[in-house]
Protein backbone atom coordinates (compact mmCIF):
# COMPACT_ATOMS: atom_id res chain seq x y z
CA UNK A 1 0.00 0.00 0.00
CA UNK A 2 1.71 3.53 -1.18
CA UNK A 3 2.34 5.76 1.85
CA UNK A 4 1.41 9.06 1.41
CA UNK A 5 4.38 12.10 2.01
CA UNK A 6 3.37 15.13 3.36
CA UNK A 7 4.95 18.05 2.44
CA UNK A 8 6.54 20.65 4.34
CA UNK A 9 4.98 23.94 4.49
CA UNK A 10 6.52 26.69 2.54
CA UNK A 11 7.90 29.00 5.13
CA UNK A 12 5.65 32.39 5.10
CA UNK A 13 7.08 35.21 3.03
CA UNK A 14 7.61 38.60 4.41
CA UNK A 15 5.64 41.45 3.26
CA UNK A 16 7.87 43.78 1.29
CA UNK A 17 6.94 47.11 2.24
CA UNK A 18 5.55 49.75 -0.98
CA UNK A 19 8.70 52.20 -2.11
CA UNK A 20 8.24 55.49 -2.27
CA UNK A 21 8.48 55.20 -6.05
CA UNK A 22 5.75 52.39 -6.41
CA UNK A 23 3.44 54.57 -4.10
CA UNK A 24 3.66 57.49 -6.30
CA UNK A 25 3.24 55.61 -9.07
CA UNK A 26 0.02 54.18 -7.65
CA UNK A 27 -1.47 57.52 -6.75
CA UNK A 28 -0.57 58.80 -10.71
CA UNK A 29 -2.45 56.33 -12.05
CA UNK A 30 -5.21 57.17 -9.85
CA UNK A 31 -4.87 60.67 -10.90
CA UNK A 32 -5.03 59.74 -14.36
CA UNK A 33 -8.08 57.68 -14.25
CA UNK A 34 -10.24 60.59 -12.62
CA UNK A 35 -8.53 62.81 -15.36
CA UNK A 36 -9.43 60.27 -18.23
CA UNK A 37 -13.49 60.18 -16.51
CA UNK A 38 -13.85 63.85 -16.21
CA UNK A 39 -12.47 64.52 -19.88
CA UNK A 40 -14.68 62.22 -21.50
CA UNK A 41 -17.17 60.44 -19.21
CA UNK A 42 -18.22 63.22 -16.79
CA UNK A 43 -18.32 67.07 -16.05
CA UNK A 44 -18.91 69.27 -13.73
CA UNK A 45 -21.43 72.20 -13.75
CA UNK A 46 -22.68 75.02 -11.31
CA UNK A 47 -26.36 76.60 -12.30
CA UNK A 48 -26.11 80.30 -12.24
CA UNK A 49 -29.85 80.86 -12.53
CA UNK A 50 -33.09 80.25 -11.58
CA UNK A 51 -34.85 79.13 -14.84
CA UNK A 52 -34.68 75.20 -13.72
CA UNK A 53 -36.20 76.01 -10.36
CA UNK A 54 -37.46 73.86 -8.07
CA UNK A 55 -35.52 71.10 -10.02
CA UNK A 56 -32.27 72.67 -10.08
CA UNK A 57 -31.20 75.69 -7.59
CA UNK A 58 -29.13 78.52 -8.36
CA UNK A 59 -25.40 76.98 -6.83
CA UNK A 60 -26.76 73.73 -7.18
CA UNK A 61 -22.88 71.89 -8.63
CA UNK A 62 -24.23 68.79 -10.61
CA UNK A 63 -21.87 65.77 -12.29
CA UNK A 64 -23.23 65.40 -15.89
CA UNK A 65 -23.19 61.87 -17.42
CA UNK A 66 -21.37 62.67 -21.07
CA UNK A 67 -21.83 59.28 -22.71
CA UNK A 68 -25.38 58.51 -22.25
CA UNK A 69 -26.58 60.94 -24.74
CA UNK A 70 -23.63 60.87 -26.97
CA UNK A 71 -23.63 59.40 -30.48
CA UNK A 72 -23.15 55.67 -30.18
CA UNK A 73 -19.03 54.52 -31.07
CA UNK A 74 -18.20 51.19 -32.76
CA UNK A 75 -14.89 51.02 -30.66
CA UNK A 76 -17.23 50.78 -27.29
CA UNK A 77 -19.95 48.42 -28.31
CA UNK A 78 -20.16 47.92 -24.47
CA UNK A 79 -21.22 51.03 -23.67
CA UNK A 80 -24.95 52.38 -23.29
CA UNK A 81 -25.84 54.96 -25.50
CA UNK A 82 -29.88 56.14 -25.90
CA UNK A 83 -31.44 59.30 -27.69
CA UNK A 84 -32.98 61.72 -26.08
CA UNK A 85 -36.19 61.07 -24.74
CA UNK A 86 -39.39 64.05 -23.62
CA UNK A 87 -38.89 64.86 -20.09
CA UNK A 88 -34.98 64.81 -20.44
CA UNK A 89 -33.10 67.41 -18.43
CA UNK A 90 -30.04 67.83 -20.62
CA UNK A 91 -26.76 69.98 -20.86
CA UNK A 92 -26.22 71.59 -23.87
CA UNK A 93 -24.50 74.63 -25.87
CA UNK A 94 -26.88 77.46 -26.86
CA UNK A 95 -27.45 77.72 -30.06
CA UNK A 96 -26.81 81.26 -30.78
CA UNK A 97 -22.96 82.29 -30.08
CA UNK A 98 -22.73 84.78 -26.89
CA UNK A 99 -21.73 88.73 -27.95
CA UNK A 100 -17.61 87.70 -27.60
CA UNK A 101 -18.11 84.72 -30.30
CA UNK A 102 -18.25 81.94 -27.55
CA UNK A 103 -21.01 79.47 -26.47
CA UNK A 104 -23.17 79.67 -23.74
CA UNK A 105 -23.67 76.17 -21.91
CA UNK A 106 -27.66 75.56 -20.58
CA UNK A 107 -29.70 73.28 -18.63
CA UNK A 108 -33.60 72.97 -19.76
CA UNK A 109 -36.09 69.91 -20.02
CA UNK A 110 -36.71 68.27 -23.38
CA UNK A 111 -40.58 69.17 -23.68
CA UNK A 112 -40.31 68.68 -28.10
CA UNK A 113 -38.72 66.06 -29.72
CA UNK A 114 -38.37 65.75 -33.62
CA UNK A 115 -41.99 65.57 -34.84
CA UNK A 116 -44.25 66.51 -31.70
CA UNK A 117 -46.86 69.55 -32.43
CA UNK A 118 -46.32 71.86 -29.08
CA UNK A 119 -48.09 75.11 -28.42
CA UNK A 120 -48.84 76.66 -25.09
CA UNK A 121 -52.27 78.13 -23.72
CA UNK A 122 -52.32 80.72 -20.77
CA UNK A 123 -48.82 78.80 -19.67
CA UNK A 124 -50.15 75.01 -20.69
CA UNK A 125 -48.16 72.99 -22.75
CA UNK A 126 -49.96 70.87 -25.19
CA UNK A 127 -48.03 68.29 -26.75
CA UNK A 128 -49.84 66.48 -29.96
CA UNK A 129 -52.88 67.56 -28.62
CA UNK A 130 -52.76 66.69 -24.83
CA UNK A 131 -51.68 68.76 -21.96
CA UNK A 132 -49.28 67.91 -20.25
CA UNK A 133 -49.18 67.22 -16.14
CA UNK A 134 -46.40 69.16 -15.14
CA UNK A 135 -45.70 68.99 -11.72
CA UNK A 136 -42.37 70.57 -11.50
CA UNK A 137 -43.02 73.52 -13.48
CA UNK A 138 -43.27 77.03 -12.00
CA UNK A 139 -46.88 79.02 -12.90
CA UNK A 140 -46.73 82.40 -13.71
CA UNK A 141 -48.22 85.46 -11.96
CA UNK A 142 -48.00 87.87 -14.70
CA UNK A 143 -49.25 88.26 -18.06
CA UNK A 144 -47.55 87.95 -20.93
CA UNK A 145 -49.24 86.97 -24.04
CA UNK A 146 -46.15 85.51 -25.81
CA UNK A 147 -44.65 84.04 -23.20
CA UNK A 148 -47.82 81.79 -22.37
CA UNK A 149 -49.54 81.50 -25.57
CA UNK A 150 -46.89 80.58 -27.96
CA UNK A 151 -46.57 80.58 -30.75
CA UNK A 152 -50.30 82.12 -31.42
CA UNK A 153 -48.73 85.56 -30.71
CA UNK A 154 -46.04 86.86 -33.03
CA UNK A 155 -42.95 87.80 -31.50
CA UNK A 156 -42.58 91.91 -31.19
CA UNK A 157 -39.29 92.45 -32.66
CA UNK A 158 -36.84 91.76 -30.79
CA UNK A 159 -37.04 92.01 -27.21
CA UNK A 160 -35.30 88.61 -25.49
CA UNK A 161 -36.66 87.43 -28.77
CA UNK A 162 -33.36 86.31 -30.82
CA UNK A 163 -33.92 88.23 -34.26
CA UNK A 164 -33.04 84.70 -36.03
CA UNK A 165 -35.50 83.03 -34.55
CA UNK A 166 -38.44 85.87 -34.88
CA UNK A 167 -37.37 85.31 -38.39
CA UNK A 168 -37.60 81.37 -38.47
CA UNK A 169 -40.41 80.80 -36.26
CA UNK A 170 -43.70 81.09 -38.94
CA UNK A 171 -41.28 78.47 -40.87
CA UNK A 172 -42.45 75.79 -38.10
CA UNK A 173 -45.96 76.87 -37.39
CA UNK A 174 -49.15 74.17 -38.67
CA UNK A 175 -52.08 74.62 -37.21
CA UNK A 176 -51.32 76.29 -34.39
CA UNK A 177 -48.87 74.69 -33.34
CA UNK A 178 -44.89 74.47 -33.46
CA UNK A 179 -43.76 71.32 -35.02
CA UNK A 180 -40.25 70.25 -34.23
CA UNK A 181 -38.25 69.43 -37.19
CA UNK A 182 -35.97 66.25 -37.86
CA UNK A 183 -32.57 66.61 -35.18
CA UNK A 184 -33.91 68.98 -33.37
CA UNK A 185 -35.18 69.25 -30.37
CA UNK A 186 -38.01 72.38 -28.22
CA UNK A 187 -36.46 72.49 -25.03
CA UNK A 188 -37.66 74.81 -21.75
CA UNK A 189 -36.98 75.42 -18.24
CA UNK A 190 -39.26 74.55 -15.41
CA UNK A 191 -39.41 78.10 -14.09
CA UNK A 192 -41.29 79.34 -17.02
CA UNK A 193 -42.07 82.36 -16.40
CA UNK A 194 -38.59 83.50 -16.11
CA UNK A 195 -36.79 81.27 -18.35
CA UNK A 196 -35.63 82.21 -22.10
CA UNK A 197 -35.54 78.73 -23.69
CA UNK A 198 -36.76 77.78 -27.23
CA UNK A 199 -40.11 80.37 -27.20
CA UNK A 200 -37.04 83.02 -27.38
CA UNK A 201 -34.09 81.78 -29.74
CA UNK A 202 -35.66 78.10 -31.42
CA UNK A 203 -34.70 74.53 -31.17
CA UNK A 204 -31.66 72.83 -29.90
CA UNK A 205 -29.63 70.43 -32.39
CA UNK A 206 -29.18 67.01 -31.35
CA UNK A 207 -25.08 67.65 -31.83
CA UNK A 208 -25.19 70.89 -29.09
CA UNK A 209 -26.74 68.24 -26.61
CA UNK A 210 -23.36 67.96 -24.39
CA UNK A 211 -25.04 65.39 -21.64
CA UNK A 212 -27.45 64.68 -18.77
CA UNK A 213 -26.78 65.91 -15.28
CA UNK A 214 -27.47 63.04 -12.56
CA UNK A 215 -27.25 64.31 -9.21
CA UNK A 216 -26.12 67.57 -7.22
CA UNK A 217 -22.72 66.79 -5.70
CA UNK A 218 -22.34 70.09 -3.87
CA UNK A 219 -25.14 73.14 -3.11
CA UNK A 220 -24.16 76.55 -1.77
CA UNK A 221 -26.63 79.67 -1.30
CA UNK A 222 -26.25 81.90 -3.92
CA UNK A 223 -28.06 84.37 -5.99
CA UNK A 224 -27.83 85.25 -9.77
CA UNK A 225 -25.20 88.33 -9.13
CA UNK A 226 -22.30 86.07 -7.55
CA UNK A 227 -21.97 84.08 -11.19
CA UNK A 228 -22.21 87.40 -12.70
CA UNK A 229 -19.02 88.86 -12.24
CA UNK A 230 -16.18 87.70 -14.06
CA UNK A 231 -13.24 90.65 -12.29
CA UNK A 232 -10.38 88.58 -10.84
CA UNK A 233 -11.31 90.93 -7.36
CA UNK A 234 -14.95 89.79 -7.44
CA UNK A 235 -13.47 86.16 -7.81
CA UNK A 236 -11.26 85.96 -4.84
CA UNK A 237 -14.30 88.04 -2.18
CA UNK A 238 -16.36 85.17 -4.01
CA UNK A 239 -13.98 82.44 -3.18
CA UNK A 240 -13.46 84.31 0.29
CA UNK A 241 -16.96 84.39 1.09
CA UNK A 242 -17.65 80.34 0.14
CA UNK A 243 -14.83 79.82 2.77
CA UNK A 244 -16.28 81.10 5.26
CA UNK A 245 -20.20 80.01 4.98
CA UNK A 246 -19.18 76.67 3.88
CA UNK A 247 -20.97 74.81 6.36
CA UNK A 248 -23.81 77.66 7.24
CA UNK A 249 -24.65 78.18 3.53
CA UNK A 250 -23.54 74.80 2.27
CA UNK A 251 -27.28 72.84 1.28
CA UNK A 252 -26.87 69.87 2.92
CA UNK A 253 -29.98 67.98 2.28
CA UNK A 254 -29.09 68.42 -1.60
CA UNK A 255 -26.04 66.45 -1.44
CA UNK A 256 -26.61 62.93 -4.06
CA UNK A 257 -29.82 65.28 -4.47
CA UNK A 258 -30.74 63.03 -8.01
CA UNK A 259 -32.12 65.16 -10.88
CA UNK A 260 -35.30 64.65 -12.59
Amino acid sequence: MPQTVEREAPAPTKKQDETPLEAFASICGVIVLVLFAFAFIFQNFVIPSSSMEKTLLIGDHVLVDRITLAPPSHWAPFVYYRDVHRGDIIVFYKPTLNANGTHLYLVKRVIGIPGDRIHLIDGNVYRNGVALTEPYAQVATDSNSYRDDFPAVPPTPYGDVTAEWALDLPNHIQNGNLVVPPGEYFVMGDNRPVSLDSRYWGFVPRANVVGRPMFVYWSFKSDEADYGQTGLIARVESLGHVALHFFTDTRWGRTLHLVK
